[in-house]
């Protein structure tokens, strides 16, 4: 049956003689009382040869349901943070890490839910996270299995669930299993035992999704969205530092800085780690983030790639050495690319690793304005204390500068 001619649930429809039909039976049944209403209303519903139940008792128990689940949320923003528990799921990465120790320091009682090995490469040990995570507790398991999130995720009440994960790569298997299906499991989990608020890290970029992470993304999204038993806070951020931390080492050892087109397709407002933190940790409890999507950059100025380049040539004293691609060569490799991996399904991810990089070549990290058409900084809301010339600095001066800013997968150059 066409969607249109299905009320809640997927329920058909009355028909206009049917409504009419109804409208004199509900007036008769009003009159009648106990079971003989009852049974009238059966009979004339087998008559009609359409459900007992009309679409609007489903969408006042719908609204009932939010209502309950943004009650839940203005009491949780009224009690002490030491009274509110809170899971950390994608603990352990690069965000995540930061969101654990800022939610301990505000005395929460924080649960970080970790993968055995974790870190770049899984170079981290289970009692290095117990160590890294003094304050809160760490439990282990496989995010990607809901029993074992179940069982080690969620052993105590859980009030709020932070969820920091994001695929490594951006490839579409990984894309899809982690900032899709895992991240539903989280929240499925989290429904099933009764938590109140689900904060979501997602991306800036979704605006635009012409990437498999950013459709998982969206689509993860559209389900958080759509629950109507627990509250939400979804976060998008612009850059990160690290990001663009690529190619600081090459220019501080006179090599020259890589951009495409001249430098100058895209911008971005930057945002640290530690200030997406407290960001993401004002949203466990601020009423003003419920039900919200929270775009957001750091402080200062946007940056397009060639100021961040001639920053940098600035701090390290170096002439302005630049090699600008061009786009259309990244066009033709991806292109090559997609026809190989017709041919051999195993290149389908290189492809997208050649639209990944394109993509943050050519569209801004920034609100984008849709009846303006563009992206526009001013729009993008900026938070922090953390700037993009402050970090420049410190990494090209400081020899341990760039310590934690490891890229690992995310490696472009």
């Amino acid at each position: 049956m066409p969607a249109s001619l299905l009320g809640c649930s997927g329920h058909s429809v009355p028909t206009f003689q049917q409504r009419k039909s109804v409208q004199c039976l509900n007036s008769l049944l009003a009159k009648q009382k106990g079971l003989q209403r009852k049974q009238q209303f059966e009979a004339a519903s087998r008559r009609q040869q359409r459900p007992l139940h009309w679409a609007r008792p489903c969408r006042h128990a719908a609204r009932l349901t939010v209502c309950q689940a943004a009650a839940a949320s203005t009491e949780l923003s009224q009690r002490q943070p030491q009274d509110i528990s809170v899971l950390v799921v994608g603990a352990t990465g690069y965000i995540g890490k930061f969101v654990v120790k800022e939610l301990i320091r505000r005395g929460y009682q924080v649960t970080a839910f970790a993968r055995e090995r974790s870190g770049i490469k899984g170079k981290n040990s289970k009692e290095y996270v117990i160590r890294e995570f003094e304050g809160a507790q760490v439990q282990f398991g496989d995010i990607t299995d809901q029993a074992s999130l179940q069982q080690n995720g969620f052993a105590q009440p859980v009030d709020v669930v932070v969820s920091c994960m994001a695929s490594r790569t951006g490839g579409k298997k990984d894309s899809w299993e982690i900032d899709y299906q895992a991240t539903l499991n989280a929240l499925e989990v989290a429904q099933q035992q009764g938590a109140k608020h689900f904060v979501l890290l997602s991306a800036v970029c979704v605006q635009k999704p012409l990437l498999q992470f950013q459709h998982a993304k969206l689509a993860f999204e559209a389900k958080l969205r759509e629950a109507t038993d627990i509250t939400h806070s979804i976060v998008r951020p612009t850059a990160f530092f690290k990001s663009l931390a690529g190619q600081i080492s090459l220019v501080k050892t006179g090599k020259p800085y890589v951009m495409f087109g001249d430098g100058t397709l895209a911008s971005c407002k930057p945002i640290s780690e530690a200030d997406l933190a407290r960001f993401m940790a004002d949203c466990v409890q601020q009423k003003d983030k419920v039900n919200q999507v929270l775009p957001i950059g750091g402080p200062g100025r946007a940056w397009s790639a060639r100021d961040q380049g001639q920053f940098l040539f600035e701090l390290a004293g170096r002439k302005p050495n630049f090699i600008q691609v061009p786009v259309a060569l990244m066009d033709g490799i991806i292109g090559f690319l997609d026809l190989l991996s017709k041919v051999f399904p195993g290149l389908e991810d290189a492809a997208e690793f050649g639209r990944i990089g394109r993509y943050y070549a050519t569209e801004s990290m920034l609100v984008w304005d849709d009846k303006a058409e563009k992206y526009v900084a001013d729009a993008t809301p900026s938070y922090g204390k953390d700037t993009l010339e402050d970090f420049f600095t410190k990494a090209v001066k400081d020899p341990d500068g760039l310590k934690g800013q490891e890229l690992g997968d995310a490696a472009v150059f």
